[in-house]
C-alpha cells in the first residue's frame, strides 16, 4: 500500500482497490450486521473479512440516535484496528470526539441515546470505551482520496478544487456539507446541494443527508438512505458501482424535508 498521509486526509493506493463503502448507520447495529453479511464478510478473531480481500469504509455517524450505539461504535473500531478499514469522520463521530475532550457540547440530536448507554457502564468500562474510540477517532482523517485519485470518500461533500488541500472551511464542508448560513427551526443548518454542481472527475460517494435512493448524479452518490428513521442502510461496492440495502426499522420519526425510501 501506498499512502500520502496529512493529519486531516489521506490518499492511498492499494494493489487491489476493491471496496465496500457503508452509509450513515447511526446505531443500527443489527442492520449492520446483516448488511456485512450480505456483502460476503465473514468473522474471524475480532473484525470481518471478505475472502477477496475488500476493505470495508464508513462515511461516518455510525451512532447516535439508534438502539445500539456502542456496539456499532465497536465495530467500526475493531474494523479499522484488526481488518485495515476506514471510517472518514462524520459530524456526529466529531461531536462525540469532542464530548470525550471534555468540550462543551449539547446532548441533543441522538448524542443523547449514545450518552445513556456510556452510563450504563462502569467507570472502567467507560474509561477503557473512550479510549480506544479516541484512539481510533484520531488515527482516521475527514476524506479519503483512493485508486489514483479516481474515488474520493466523505461524510458531507468535497469539491474537487478542495482535493489534497485542507483549511476549517473545508473541514466544515466534509462534516456538514455546504451551508448557507442559515438555520432551520430544527437548529440544523440549512444545505446547498453542492453535488448539483459537481463535475469533478472524482468520484465521491457520501452521506450526512438522507436521499430516497443511492442515484449517482455527476459523479456523486449519496448513501445515506435514512436506515434508522426506516429506510435502507446502503453499501456501494467499488469498483463495480453497485449497490447493496438492508432496510430499517423506525428508531426514531424522520424530521428531514427530503422523502425516506418506500
Amino acid at each position: 500500500m501506498k499512502e500520502h498521509r496529512e493529519r486531516n486526509f489521506r490518499i492511498l493506493e492499494f494493489k487491489e482497490n476493491k471496496f465496500d463503502i457503508i452509509g450513515d448507520i447511526h446505531g443500527c447495529y443489527d442492520e449492520l450486521l446483516e448488511l456485512v453479511m450480505a456483502l460476503g464478510y465473514e468473522k474471524r478473531g475480532h473484525a470481518y473479512f471478505h475472502p477477496q480481500g475488500r476493505r470495508l469504509i464508513s462515511v461516518g455517524d455510525v451512532a447516535d440516535k439508534g438502539p445500539k450505539n456502542l456496539l456499532a461504535l465497536d465495530f467500526w473500531i475493531d474494523q479499522v484496528a484488526y481488518a485495515g478499514a476506514f471510517w472518514v469522520h462524520g459530524n456526529h463521530c466529531n461531536k462525540l470526539y469532542r464530548y470525550f475532550l471534555g468540550n462543551k457540547v449539547r446532548l441533543s440530536h441522538g448524542l443523547e441515546s449514545t450518552i445513556q448507554e456510556l452510563d450504563k457502564l462502569t467507570k472502567e468500562e467507560r474509561i477503557a470505551f473512550r479510549n480506544r474510540f479516541m484512539h481510533c477517532y484520531e488515527s482516521q482523517c475527514f476524506y479519503l482520496l483512493l485508486d489514483k485519485r479516481r474515488l474520493a470518500v466523505v461524510h458531507g461533500g468535497l469539491r474537487e478544487e478542495s482535493m489534497g488541500r485542507f483549511s476549517n472551511k473545508i473541514r466544515a464542508v466534509c462534516l456538514y456539507g455546504e451551508t448557507t448560513g442559515i438555520f432551520e427551526e430544527s437548529g440544523k443548518p440549512e444545505r446547498l446541494d453542492w453535488a448539483a454542481e459537481y463535475r469533478g472527475k472524482p468520484f465521491v460517494v457520501y452521506g450526512h443527508t438522507v436521499a430516497e435512493e443511492p442515484k449517482i448524479i455527476h459523479n456523486t452518490v449519496d448513501i445515506d438512505q435514512g436506515c434508522v428513521y426506516g429506510g435502507y442502510l446502503t453499501a456501494l461496492r467499488y469498483p463495480e458501482r453497485e449497490f447493496v440495502q438492508v432496510r430499517g426499522k423506525v428508531y426514531v420519526e424522520y424530521m428531514g424535508g427530503g422523502k425516506l425510501p418506500k
